[in-house]
Order: C-alpha cells, then structure tokens, then sequence
C-alpha cells in the first residue's frame, strides 16, 4: 500500500511517498515557487542521486503534475503506475473547533476548511490549493486532511478562553487554537516510549524549535497548554513573527507610520521576531556565528529566544504541578541547536532539570532519539527528531482501514518499544563512523 503525502505552501508543495507494507520511505521532494517563474522540484529517492529539474508550475495543478511525473518516470521513478497510490494525506493547519482528529475529505469537510479560511488566511488557502489541485489529478482515491490544531482540542476552556468579550469567542471563534499539532503528538507518543511509561501518565514540556516556535505542556498524554493561540503568531519569538507583546504597541505603531491593519500583519508575522531583533538574520547559525563574530543584535537575539523559551517551560512547570517527566526538544533548531538548548535549560537545576553539557554539545543529529539528561537529574532531557509524515501516513492508512479514532482511543504503531525508522537507522549508523560518541548519547528505552 503505497500513500502519498503533500504538505501544500502559497509557494511551495512538499511530498513524500511512502509504502506502508514495508515501512519505508519510497521518495522525497519538494516543488518551490509554484505560482512564480523558474519553478524547480527537487526529488529524492533512497540510494540514488538527488535530482533537480526545472518546469514552471503557474498553478498547484501542474506541481501536482510534476510530482507524479517524477514518482512514475523512468529514471526518477519508483511507482510503475498512479494506481498504486491507494490514498493521499494532506496537511491542514487550521481545523478549528470543527475537527479534533484527522479526517477523509469529503466536500463538506472541504467547505469547512474553506470557512476556517479567515483563521489562518497565511495557511489554509494554499492547503486547501493542493488538496484541490491533487483531487484533480488522483480522483478515484481517498484524500484524507490531517490538522495541525487537533491535538490541542483537548485543552480545558480555562486554558483556550482570552480575557476579551465573551461575544467575540461565542460570535467569532477568537480562541486559542495551537499550532504544531502533529509534530508534538508524535515526540510526545515517543517520549512516554522513552521513559517507559502509559501515554496518560505521562507529563512532559515539549519544545518545537523551527522557523515557527511553540511550547507545549501535556498532562497525562494530552495537551493542556500550548503558547501559540489564535494564529501562529502568539507565543515565543520565532523566525520572522513577534510572539509575545503588548497588543497596544501594534494600535500606537499603526498610527505613527500610518499603515493599515493587513500592513501591521505582514510586519508581525514577516518582519519581526529574530529577523527583526537583527535587521538581517533568521536562520539561527548565521546568527550563532554572528554573535561569535561580536554582531551586538545577534548576540541580544540569542539572549531574548532562549529567556522566552526559558520562561514558557518555567512556566508549563508551574501548570503541570512540578511534576515533570521529560522535557523534549524537536524540529529543525531543537534537534541542531546546543547553545539554543542549553541556554533555555540554563539555572533550571533547582527545579532537577540538570543538562549534561557534554552530550548536548554532541546532540547534532537528525537520525537518533538522544538523552542530554545529567546523571543526577529528576527529569529527563530528550531530543526527538520529529517525524509528522509519518503521523500523516498512519491517519491515512488507519481511516483507509476504518479502524482510525482519536489519539487517545488509538495506538500508533511508533508506540511500540520494538518500532524501528530503518531509514534513520542506516544514517545515524554512517554519522557513528566519523563521531562516534553519538552511540554514548542514544535514547534507551526504560524498563
């Protein structure tokens, strides 16, 4: 059975084609500037070159196009024939209140997408883009959404309800929503794994550290917190958006450069956080080797992310009762960064949070499940590379089979003490040939 995921941007339309018999990644690619000129589709396919070819996608219909074209051709292929692909899963990042786990993609579910289209107008347009454009192409299959906000719809109305107008929650569905949904699920499935225990006895503080940023509190399994809230915008400083700060500053701005409403968004979510703290900056190695250099601002990025960070697990500390089992780094920063880490971490061994600084200076890997935890700590320190496809391609397959429900009536097969990603596997075991000190800081399981 093979499934085919997409991940669709206003820009760009990520894939991965995935053969769930034999559990194992068939190919890989991305198509960047759809809509715009020079479009180019990079694929990959295990044990082969990586391939870049240039085609001009004006619409998601010919990426789609593209995508099947090189998953079926004779040199990039993998697939004889579009009739092997038995579903497609799709990344929705905003299902509201309307969905708390993933569905097939009916036109109702559809049109609701499109409702929830004012809540997230950065995100859902183009998700619902490429759903359309890959109905279009694979008809006869099932298409099936998995939301990113759906493994937050178990947060008590405490935590989601702001201290606005009760009217606006009630008439407008202004709530907190979260984002970073299925990444979260799958570290915290694989962090219960780590530490031996239940799912829902298991209290974490989970940290998705990319472009994006958001912190999560779960207790007992599932997410009681999390720091992003109506739009990704909310929360911690991340990239290019603002996170946290006083809303009257955005009314007092507005007014002195004179911009309207639509203006003052695209500069809290395009021109803020870290790469306006620098004025050049987003990616945190330039940053890190610009503060290395002496760059001022660079240095004050780095100061402001990681106290953030650090106060947000201070904080989901605080609501989770002190009882904390792990605290777990993800995605692409949290997995590559050290000094992000251990600066968020820094002072917290009062709490029995103790970093040991030697394995997360040697935690720089993609392809293992790593323990930076001190000897003497109380609570555990992971990284756990993050792995949403996968979660997409277990949701397909389970309500291809009729046996998919909720995460908390439903077991994932990345659940078992046994689940092997052969993939990460076969890289971690290439990186141990030129450091193999990673073998010393492996996740074991707990017995």
């Amino acid at each position: 059975m093979d499934i085919l995921v997409f991940n669709s941007g206003s820009s760009s339309l990520k894939y991965i084609l995935y053969r769930w018999n034999e559990k194992t990644i068939l190919a890989k690619g991305i198509v960047e500037r759809v809509t715009m000129p020079g479009s180019i589709i990079t694929h990959e396919v295990i044990g082969r070159q990586k391939v870049d070819k240039a085609r001009d996608c004006p619409t998601h219909r010919e990426a789609v196009d593209l995508i099947i074209e090189m998953l079926t051709g004779e040199d990039s292929g993998v697939i004889e024939d579009i009739r092997q692909i038995s579903a497609v899963g799709h990344r929705v990042v905003h299902g509201g209140e309307k969905f708390n786990k993933s569905v097939i993609i009916d036109d109702t579910a559809l049109k609701t997408f499109k409702e929830l289209s004012e809540l997230a107008p950065l995100h859902n347009p183009p998700n619902i883009i490429g759903i359309e454009a890959a109905k279009e192409v694979l008809p006869e299959v099932i298409h099936v959404a998995i939301m990113d906000t759906a493994w937050h719809q178990t947060m008590s109305d405490y935590t989601y309800i702001y201290p606005l107008p009760y009217s606006w929650y009630e008439d407008y569905a202004i709530r907190k929503y979260g984002f970073h949904g299925t990444s979260l699920l799958y570290v915290a499935k694989r962090a219960s794994v780590l530490l031996g225990n239940d799912p829902f006895d298991t209290n974490l503080v989970l940290a998705h550290l990319g472009n994006g940023v958001s912190f999560n509190a779960v207790k007992n399994g599932i997410s009681l917190d999390t720091s992003m809230g109506f739009t990704p915008l909310e929360g911690a400083v991340m990239g290019t958006r603002a996170g946290d700060h006083d809303a009257a500053i955005d009314i007092y701005m507005m007014e002195k450069l004179g911009i309207t409403p639509k203006e003052m968004n695209a500069v809290l979510n395009k021109q803020s956080g870290l790469l306006g703290i620098t004025g050049k900056y987003i990616d945190r190695r330039d940053i890190q080797e610009a503060a290395e250099k002496g760059n001022t601002r660079s240095k004050l990025a780095i100061e402001i992310e990681t106290y953030r960070g650090k106060k947000y697990i201070g904080a989901y500390m605080a609501a989770l009762c002190g009882k904390v089992d792990a605290i777990v780094f993800t995605a692409g920063v949290g997995e590559m960064s050290p000094i992000i880490r251990r600066k968020m971490t820094d002072g917290l061994d009062n709490f029995g949070i103790i970093m040991d600084d030697k394995k997360n200076s040697l935690s720089k890997t993609r392809n293992a499940e790593t323990d930076i935890s001190a000897e003497e700590t109380n609570t555990k320190i992971f990284v756990i590379p993050t792995d949403e496809e996968l979660v997409m391609v277990e949701d397909t397959v389970a309500l291809l089979e009729g046996r998919y429900d909720i995460h908390t009536n439903f077991t994932y097969s990345f659940q078992n003490p046994d689940y092997r990603n052969k993939l990460r596997e076969e890289a971690f075991e290439r990186e141990l040939i030129n450091n193999p000190e990673l073998a010393n800081i492996k996740a074991r399981i707990e017995c």
